[in-house]
């Protein structure tokens, strides 16, 4: 019997395709503001689920990735947990296979459970398509499909 691969849950779409040529443009280490209403207000990377990686190489992530992250500021109760989410906005522009390149205002990310349900019952400001195509339950609760 074959392990799923990198010990990821069975259900999580870590290696779905998505329809552009998004780059990775957010390492360790950068904040990103909660686009939810799970408690958290903003969060920092620690690491990206099905990163690859080089020597010597910081990992980064883009629209559409699994980011394991750290609360840094929110409600007390949430704060200083460690939490899954995927982001759905980045500040660097992408190019879709359809010509059009897209830019988002600031970088914002989804906290979500580990089957990858979002924890928040909303979404606020405007979701990438890529992240709802790989992400359908995000997609549900988003207001703007961009």
């Amino acid at each position: 019997m074959a392990k799923p691969m990198g010990g990821f849950g069975k259900n999580l779409p870590i290696g779905k395709s998505i329809s552009s040529n998004a780059g990775r443009p957010l390492p360790v280490g950068a904040r990103l503001v909660c686009a939810d209403n799970s408690g958290a207000k903003e969060i920092e990377i620690i690491s990206v689920k099905g990163y690859g990686g080089v020597k010597r190489r910081i990992p980064s992530a883009g629209i559409g990735d699994l980011v394991i992250a750290s609360v840094k500021k929110g409600r007390p109760d949430i704060k200083k947990q460690i939490v899954k989410a995927v982001i759905v906005r980045q500040k660097k522009e992408y190019k879709r296979y359809n010509g059009i390149s897209i830019a988002f205002s600031d970088n914002a990310a989804v906290v979500v459970g580990d089957d990858g349900t979002p924890k928040g019952s909303e979404v606020k400001g405007a979701v990438a398509k890529e992240a709802t195509e790989r992400w359908s339950k995000i997609g549900t609760l988003a207001s703007i499909v961009v």
